[in-house]
């Protein structure tokens, strides 16, 4: 194409002229094809012809030659013409292979985003879904075993039995079934800085009455499972360091509970109790007590499979953000790079599902309010995968323990568990950082703590990572005095402004389950239906 440019140059200002006139030269082009040519009688007919003022000389050719040649010319001005389209972001001019315009540009396809799509979609909107990833759905992922078919979910394990989620995946078509727990004969309980069994420790394991203890300081907050929407002033137990505000209430006996299901959350005893009291809430407690969801074929990848399906060619996989520029009261024009070239996106509202970390805004046409919002965001890192010839026998699962620490919790970074998958000599691994790390120093520390186990029944041990999925950035926090000082007040207040939405954990939770619930509260404000949108919806 360079080339052809190059060539096509020589004549740039009549080519200039025939670009403007390019419809009239098809016409020309369409008569003399219709015009048969008698070569008994006119073998040697030729035409004189100047075709648009500026144009270098005369053609004198025969009319199957200038045929021949107005064709060729039609067919690569058509073509140069298609190729590429000038436009400007953000006072950037670009050249952008396509353009294409839609009701709603979704950024971000993990499970907000997903869910936003698929709801928008229903309620008659056009969107489109820019995914950096080759798939949808974030963390959730499912490794297939080679060997034996088997499905293993190394990412989102489990969703809560609610309304939102039972009608989801029935949109999906994906059927869901009450998770069941194959109890594991043992669990060893390992120091995994010496590999050992930690002598004389027996987990504590809590009452009814402690769950109830814990469920009634909970029940103080009950719009803590919908979004950060708080009143003010701020409770201060909510920013009260968690293992003060489990000391103060005498909740001990859940600590263990609360540190299992709250994996990724980093320090969990320094954690603000807001942050905590979020990701073990409400619906965790009631989960617990009716049961938990999975899908019928233990792949719970299938909900973004089938959601890729039908949005069809409106996802945008191993896509990245050039720009975003929401300035113009018409709209948002996002430009994204693919792997076929450049496709500018205008859309009348934006939804942003991805973690508002400055460094995953690069490109965007941030506020100096937007800017000082996300800035003080940080972050924990979760890491995930699946280990082979650990040695680990098929029926025991280890738990990181320590004997000198504060509730027996190991001190992070490190593992948190390894655990047995239904596939023999399959392990799972999680490990959880209060800031991120690089992924070869995590597999690599991985990987030295399988080998130092000393467990009864361990065989040989040449461990290798599976699979490997780094979940970063993982639970967004701010300190407790930005709590206090109304962060989320000025956080929910970017709702709707620039044409913009948000979703995602940084404004939930880490639980799809109430991620999907939040998106589907903030439909209406990106769609503006009035109050029947529950008529039409999942909750």
């Amino acid at each position: 194409m360079s080339l052809l440019v190059s060539r096509l140059s020589l004549y740039s200002p009549w080519l200039s002229s025939v670009v403007r006139n390019r419809n009239s030269l098809a016409l020309l082009l369409t008569h003399l094809s219709n015009q048969p040519l008698d070569s008994s009688r006119q073998p040697d007919r030729l035409v004189s012809i100047s075709v648009f003022q500026g144009f270098p000389h005369t053609m004198s050719l025969s009319a199957s030659r200038l045929l021949a040649c107005l064709t060729w010319l039609v067919a690569t001005l058509s073509l140069l013409a298609e190729a590429s389209t000038p436009v400007v972001v953000n006072g950037r001019s670009y050249e952008v292979d396509t353009v294409i315009t839609r009701d709603v540009c979704v950024i971000g396809g993990g499970g907000s985003g997903t869910y936003a799509a698929i709801r928008l979609s229903d309620l008659g909107k056009t969107v489109a879904v820019v995914e950096r990833k080759s798939r949808l759905g974030g963390h959730t992922e499912t490794y297939i075993d080679p060997a034996t078919g088997a499905a293993v979910d190394i990412g989102v394990q489990l969703w809560h039995n609610t309304t939102v989620v039972r009608n989801f995946a029935a949109r999906l078509n994906v059927s869901l079934v009450d998770i069941s727990y194959s109890p594991t004969a043992i669990t060893d309980y390992i120091d995994f800085r010496t590999g050992k069994i930690v002598t004389g420790y027996s987990p504590v394991e809590p009452s009814a009455a402690d769950f109830v203890a814990y469920a009634e300081q909970l029940a103080k907050y009950p719009y803590l499972d919908n979004g950060f929407d708080l009143p003010d002033p701020i409770p201060s137990d909510l920013l009260l360091p968690f293992g003060d505000f489990v000391k103060k209430y005498s909740l001990q006996k859940m600590v263990g509970v609360i540190f299992g299901y709250g994996q990724g959350i980093g320090d969990l005893l320094s954690q603000p109790t807001l942050y905590v009291l979020k990701l073990v809430g409400l619906t965790i407690l009631e989960s617990l007590s009716t049961g938990f969801l999975t899908t019928a074929l233990h792949d719970n990848s299938l909900i973004y499979e089938h959601a890729t399906a039908i949005l069809g060619k409106n996802v945008f996989l191993n896509s990245t953000i050039l720009a975003v520029d929401r300035e113009s009261p018409e709209g948002v024009k996002v430009l994204i790079k693919e792997p076929t070239g450049l496709t500018l996106i205008r859309s009348q509202k934006l939804v942003s599902a991805i973690p508002p970390k400055l460094n995953n805004l690069r490109g965007w046409d941030l506020s100096e309010t937007e800017k000082g919002l996300f800035g003080q965001f940080s972050n924990g890192a979760y890491f995930t995968g699946l280990l082979r010839e650990t040695g680990i026998p098929d029926n025991v699962s280890i738990t990181n323990t320590r004997n000198d620490t504060l509730y027996n919790l190991p001190v992070l970074p490190a593992v948190y568990t390894m655990g047995q998958t239904g596939v023999p000599g399959l392990v799972s691994v999680f490990y959880g950082s209060p800031s991120p790390l690089p992924i070869a120093q995590v597999k690599e520390a991985i990987l030295s703590d399988v080998k130092k186990l000393q467990i009864p029944g361990k065989g040989p041990s040449n461990p290798e990572l599976a699979v490997f999925s780094a979940h970063v950035p993982f639970e967004c926090t701010v300190p407790a005095s930005a709590i206090k000082a109304g962060f989320y007040k000025k956080l929910n207040g970017l709702q709707g402004q620039r044409h913009t939405y948000y979703t995602g954990a940084a404004f939930q939770a880490q639980d799809s389950s109430l991620l999907w619930q939040f998106t589907e509260a903030l439909l209406p404000n990106i769609t503006g239906a009035s109050g029947n949108h529950s008529r039409r919806g999942y909750a």
